[in-house]
């Protein structure tokens, strides 16, 4: 994994949401939704050593241009959006411990990150969002502030849940949101509206119009229908 620092940001103190393309493309909906409404400036990357996937053009293959972004406001830091994550465990191990480099190196006070959350249920068009923290005493902090836990013990793989093991070792606090879906391979517009009004409600600031997320759901919804 390389790291291309391209400017030094001016952010203190700051809130981090780290998360990256996960199933119904939930975590790279949010992350650059955020990036887009807040219009944030890139000042770090994050490039693959090796190829994680190739490109068929019809005949013959091309390379993707694999990297991730670190961008930022005056108080926050937003990392991942793009696509894909990193294949081998060394390469998303090394990408996570960046994530908790550059959280010490700025003062971070707390770590989000967001995906998909598979499940049977029938939730028509209003999914929930659960909650996991780093430590128990942060979970009972959540009480009273209308947000569930996640129901069940469970095993989440892939940097949107690891990141949160590598917060937990370096004394970072860390929350991980993840969104209801029914079907994990297609875009779920609606579970990142539920992330990012529960991301609204624990950060205490807006963090954009979700109007046009709601359209590309509907959207969504229509040709599935057809």
């Amino acid at each position: 994994m390389e790291f291309i620092q391209n400017e030094e940001p001016n952010v203190k103190k700051p809130i981090i949401i780290a998360a990256m393309q996960d199933m119904g493309n939930v975590g790279n909906i949010v992350v650059n939704f955020i990036n887009e409404s807040l219009e944030t400036k890139t000042f770090r990357t994050a490039k693959a050593s090796f190829p994680t996937y190739i490109i068929d053009k019809g005949g013959y293959i091309d390379l993707p241009d694999e990297k991730w972004e670190y961008k930022c406001t005056e108080d926050l830091i937003i990392f991942g959006g793009g696509k894909g994550q990193p294949q081998s465990n060394s390469e998303l191990n090394a990408l996570c411990q960046d994530v908790i480099d550059i959280a010490k190196k700025y003062s971070a006070k707390f770590i989000y990150t967001l995906g998909g959350f598979h499940t049977n249920r029938i939730f028509n068009s209003n999914p929930k969002t659960y909650i996991t923290t780093t430590s128990k005493e942060l979970t009972n902090q959540m009480e009273g502030l209308d947000v569930e836990t996640t129901p069940q013990k469970s095993i989440i793989t892939g940097f949107n849940g690891l990141i949160l093991g590598f917060a937990k070792k370096n004394g970072i606090q860390g929350i991980g949101m993840y969104g209801e879906l029914n079907q994990p391979e297609i875009p779920q517009y609606r579970s990142a509206i539920s992330i990012i009004k529960t991301l609204e409600k624990l950060t205490y600031r807006k963090l954009g119009d979700t109007s046009q997320l709601e359209i590309m759901a509907q959207d969504i919804e229509r040709k599935f229908k057809n």
